[in-house]
């Protein structure tokens, strides 16, 4: 398996089994206008999409950018085999940093700072956020799957702010309701940043994406609000998403070399950077909701997501179509970003038709 540096091998389709022409009917598929997703200017999009709820007050609190031309990144065996639109341009990544995100708490798991996924949050931090008998359950697996039922508010969006069904609705017993929540991720941000007591941007850094040679241009942002005291210095909580603004912002060059960190089960070149068994129960299905597993390795059970695509393939996924597409037996990474959800699955069936 090649794992590229700085210098990144480009190789033609025909090079690793692709079929060229194929595979170029796939991304005019993918570029096709008709095919475009959200609209670029996401300031105004976040607006239109927040605004008018009943929980939630639609306010944008953290940094926001228009994106770029539809844009895709195809690897295999590590290699460049081909990209379009402008694949070293940063945008937003909505959701998809929740994967990063599950990653620093495997890197906390690792080391020994979580010692137990099943643990009580509450046992590891003091900050009042797990205080109450209802959040004192919450364990790291529960967050990890988006079954915590979190019941409070932070950065001043309550936890009905972050249901997508905008609802409001009683926390039921943590572990016994799945809900994507982006109030209850950003605790679990928190939550690492308490355990960590260093920003969390760093430990990715210093740890992940210097070492798979991912570019410095990436960003990871959080609110405007979302600054906390840590040993006597302000630092800023991220964002598990651009719900609200901020999240990770990266290029698709970069969210590859994530993506074939993915397929390589945590091992760069030799290095394990993220352990087997993190990767192993990242992969696993949540009860609760089978096509999920860690934040945000959404899992393709029972063909759901991706129709076209065996089973045991999964991926990074965000709003706006940000998609890390991990085809473990091809050993390929496909990007994608900014194409409507309604046609990701008709993309996936093109590539798959070209590799053999």
């Amino acid at each position: 398996m090649y794992f590229p540096s700085s210098d990144w091998t480009q190789k033609t389709p025909d090079e690793v089994g692709i079929d060229g022409a194929l595979l170029e009917e796939a991304i005019a598929f993918a570029t096709d206008p008709a095919h475009a997703g959200a609209p670029s200017d996401l300031a105004a999009y976040l607006r239109d999409q927040n605004g008018g709820r009943k929980q939630d007050d639609g306010a944008t609190v953290g940094p926001t950018k228009s994106h770029g031309p539809v844009t895709g990144v195809v690897l295999r065996h590590g290699y460049r085999i081909a990209e379009w639109g402008d694949p070293e341009r940063v945008d937003m990544t909505f959701s998809i940093s929740k994967s990063f995100l599950s990653t620093v708490c495997g890197l906390a798991w690792d080391k020994g700072l979580i010692r137990d996924l099943n643990h009580r949050v509450g046992a590891y931090i003091d900050d009042g956020g797990y205080d109450s008998d209802h959040n004192a359950q919450i364990t790291w697996d529960h967050l990890l799957r988006q079954i915590s039922e979190w019941d409070g508010t932070l950065w001043d969006k309550p936890y009905a702010a972050g249901n997508p069904d905008d609802v409001l609705r009683t926390p039921q017993t943590p572990g016994t309701h799945y809900e994507y929540n982006d109030v209850r991720v950003n605790r679990f941000a928190l939550s690492l940043l308490r355990v960590y007591k260093q920003p969390l941007p760093e430990i990715l850094k210093a740890e992940v994406m210097d070492p798979i040679g991912a570019s410095d241009s990436w960003q990871w942002h959080g609110y405007d609000n979302s600054w906390v005291d840590v040993d006597g210095k302000q630092v800023q909580s991220v964002s598990g998403g651009g719900h609200w603004g901020g999240g990770m912002w990266i290029s698709a060059l970069d969210l590859a070399r994530f993506g074939h960190l993915s397929l390589n089960r945590g091992v760069w070149n030799g290095r394990q950077i993220l352990s087997e068994d993190w990767v192993k129960m990242a992969t696993t299905p949540t009860a609760l909701r089978p096509t999920y597993g860690f934040m945000n390795w959404f899992l393709n059970t029972n063909r759901e997501l991706m129709p076209s695509a065996p089973e045991n393939h999964f991926f990074h996924g965000g709003a706006g179509t940000n998609r890390v597409w991990v085809a473990p037996e091809l050993d390929l990474v496909v990007v994608l970003r900014w194409v409507s959800g309604d046609y990701y699955d008709g993309f996936v069936q093109r590539v798959l038709a070209a590799v053999s």
